[in-house]
């Protein structure tokens, strides 16, 4: 099997120990209100795109009109920048807020971009163009990204330190991340809580974005119908993450708006009740996205060492080998599985050797057993054990025995083998002193098949806590 069976999905993520963001003050939930501007950035022959707009109006069932202006459509984005935009900016101009510009739309906004700034928002970019980049070649996004960071750096004065292209291709997140420059990457909607991704040596902060608290949902389908809705889910969104907090877990809500959309006047009133309802509790803390990314980059840096499912085989063998006493072969087997991000932990590393070591022949699980040491035998006596045998019998006190101890560990020890063939293996740091000798006692009395089984099990609970001993 080939060493390069790589997933690259992480399907764990923090898993169900999320990390204490540690939010300022003691804040029990970050909130963090996005106001998408799009408005001018949008697909348009003006624009030198092929049709027009097709998304996010509304128009239902709009159609994007090849070779053609769509008046209607251009009028509701124009709501968005002539009107929408200014009811948004008086509601929140006293809240921190992340605005997503498009850098053409941006370029075409400079009063809106001059109330943006007066009142201290801040302004991430959201590519150059609010088009669909899935069927973009790489070089060609990569050309994109560069030129909405000039345009963007030009308009408003300083480069943007967080990018969103929403519309994006498998490549987006990595090209950004190649690009050096931002705090943080949105084009994410895997987590309630900023996380790492590995690019190479680059490791690149995601501050995950939202669909669902987002009024995008007043264009869709499946979405809401009045404001009363809107601000329902947001209320409910920001109560679950409230009590999570209380309970110790904080989270980060995110909200998602557009000009145009909750701009209307039947909608912002929704958001208006929304917003005060979240204001009137204690232990909140709003903020920007990129305020967000630097409290995170400062209490949670990048992990330095390097992820486990990208190691070559020598180094994964280095690094594990030992965890299943001396039987390096079970992580040269481990490392030709199909990893990824979700084996980047003490668990994930834990269910690739162990399924190694169950799909081995009994033969080569009895060698493994055979290679773990008798407890309190000659070999501890001997100061002969691995370092982690050593440390593992001594967290029982089994290198402190007195001599009757000794004396009936030994014969244990010595029925047990001539019984089963192998010694008895327990997971010294599950137990003490004296239930250790209570399971000896019982388990001699199994048949060599449950015994069998019973020490593989050991065996694997060993390597649990030798691996969390490493990336724990």
């Amino acid at each position: 099997m080939s060493d390069a069976l790589r997933y690259p999905r992480d399907m764990s993520g923090y898993g169900g120990n999320p990390p204490d963001p540690k939010w300022p003050n003691g804040a029990k939930i970050a909130v963090q209100i996005v106001l998408n501007y799009e408005e001018g950035g949008e697909n348009n022959i003006l624009h030198g795109d092929q049709a027009s707009e097709a998304f996010l109006s509304e128009i239902v069932g709009a159609a994007a009109w090849p070779g053609q202006r769509h008046w209607n459509m251009e009028t509701i984005y124009e709501y968005g920048s002539r009107a929408g935009f200014w009811r948004l900016h008086r509601m929140m101009n006293d809240l921190p807020v992340t605005v997503y510009g498009v850098a053409t739309a941006l370029a075409r906004a400079p009063e809106q971009v001059a109330a943006m700034k007066a009142s201290g928002w801040e302004i991430a970019s959201h590519g150059l163009k609010w088009i669909e980049y899935k069927d973009f070649s790489e070089a060609d996004e990569r050309a994109h990204m560069s030129e909405a960071i000039r345009l963007h750096t030009e308009v408003v004065g300083a480069r943007p330190r967080g990018w969103y292209t929403g519309r994006c291709s498998t490549n987006t997140v990595r090209l950004a991340a190649e690009e050096e420059g931002f705090t943080y990457v949105a084009d994410s909607y895997a987590d309630d809580l900023p996380y790492w991704m590995r690019f190479g040596r680059k490791s690149q902060l995601i501050v995950p974005y939202t669909l669902d608290v987002n009024d995008m949902r007043f264009a869709t389908p499946q979405g809401f119908n009045a404001g009363d809705q809107f601000e329902s889910y947001v209320k409910d969104s920001f109560d679950t993450l409230y009590a999570e907090g209380q309970a110790g877990a904080p989270k980060m809500l995110s909200i998602g708006l557009h000009c145009r959309l909750i701009g209307r006047p039947g909608r912002a009133a929704a958001l208006k009740r929304a917003l005060d309802y979240i204001r009137g509790h204690d232990g909140v803390w709003f903020a920007t996205r990129e305020e967000i990314a630097n409290h995170w980059i400062a209490t949670h840096p990048a992990p330095g060492n390097r992820p486990p499912s990208t190691m070559s085989k020598d180094e994964f063998v280095g690094a594990f080998g030992g965890i299943f006493e001396h039987s390096a072969w079970v992580a040269e087997r481990a490392h030709a599985m199909e990893l990824g991000p979700m084996h980047d932990s003490a668990a994930g590393v834990h269910s690739v050797l162990s399924r190694a070591f169950r799909s081995a022949s009994e033969d080569e699980r009895l060698d493994v057993l055979k290679a773990h040491p008798d407890l309190a035998g000659k070999l501890a006596a001997a100061k002969r054990l691995t370092a982690s045998s050593t440390a593992e019998q001594a967290s029982a006190g089994l290198d402190a025995l007195f001599d009757e101890e000794r004396e009936e560990f030994s014969a244990l020890n010595a029925k047990y083998t001539e019984t089963f063939g192998f010694p008895f293996i327990i997971a010294v740091r599950d137990h003490t002193k004296d239930s250790i000798l209570a399971a000896f006692r019982r388990r001699i009395l199994n048949d060599r098949n449950s015994e069998f089984q019973e020490a593989c099990l050991q065996v694997e609970r060993i390597a649990e806590f030798r691996l969390k001993d490493i990336l724990e």
